[in-house]
């Protein structure tokens, strides 16, 4: 007979005095032990924010984010509460900068707009397309649409860093879909979602699939990979955004031909 699986986790007495005994202090030290991933977090979602947005808000909805973990968390299950803290950290402070509606309607439509011409271009060509096709299919300059990805680059800050399901460390990274989608063919879209969504990946230019690959996969800063890469910190947002408008217009256009099915 198997023994049962033994949960590997730190300060196991005030997990055992705060969910069996509802020490409240137990469930401070707990806050206190963990707040370095609320800084972690912080520091990852606000760079590439404007100036408007206050860090000091970011870390107030971590740290609420942080609360919800701990008071939510089975720790008999023998999962790694830090993976699963992270998830709900990030999602707090995601939903405190949406609730904000930080992103002018302005900003949001011209988002659109690119997502919407790199979909519909690389349907048309089955290849990724430059910066001078885009701009022409735009009509703007190419130093116009650099101005527009700059000006958009706060949008794509959260744009695929949700948890799909809690206790998971699966991002929309690797499965952008409707979780919220109940038809009979869901499965069916999945499945396909996921293949197109790796053939967009393979779409994408060689450097902005290594910003994708190390900000996702590697868990780096956008400065980090800046000094990974030798490049500036803006010039990896800009790759940043164009990376993510490429594979929502891809996912766009395979949910429409999904939906004609």
């Amino acid at each position: 007979m198997m023994e049962p699986k033994t949960p590997h986790l730190l300060n196991m007495d005030k997990w055992r005095a705060w969910k069996e005994k509802k020490d409240i202090d137990a469930k401070k030290d707990l806050i206190e032990q963990y707040l370095p991933l609320v800084d972690y977090a912080t520091s990852r979602v606000a760079i590439g924010l404007p100036k408007n947005v206050s860090k000091d808000d970011l870390y107030s909805n971590g740290v609420m984010g942080l609360i919800d973990a701990i008071d939510k968390f089975d720790y008999e299950r023998g999962l790694q509460f830090e993976t699963y803290a992270s998830w709900r950290i990030r999602g707090s402070i995601l939903d405190g900068l949406r609730s904000g509606d930080w992103v002018p309607r302005s900003v949001r439509e011209k988002a659109k707009k690119i997502e919407e011409a790199y979909g519909q271009l690389e349907q048309r060509h089955l290849r990724s397309v430059s910066d001078a096709e885009i701009s022409k299919h735009l009509g703007i300059s190419e130093k116009e649409f650099t101005t527009m990805l700059q000006e958009i680059s706060i949008t794509t800050v959260c744009s695929l860093e949700d948890p799909i399901r809690e206790e998971e460390s699966e991002t929309r990274l690797t499965l952008l879909i409707d979780e919220k989608a109940k038809n009979p063919d869901h499965k069916v879209h999945e499945f396909y979602l996921k293949e197109s969504l790796v053939k967009g990946i393979e779409k994408l230019t060689e450097k902005e699939r290594i910003v994708v690959s190390l900000f996702y996969y590697d868990e780096l800063s956008l400065s980090e990979i800046a000094e990974v890469m030798s490049l500036s910190p803006s010039r990896i947002s800009q790759l940043h955004s164009k990376a993510i408008l490429r594979l929502r217009g891809a996912l766009a256009k395979q949910k429409e031909a999904l939906m004609q099915h």
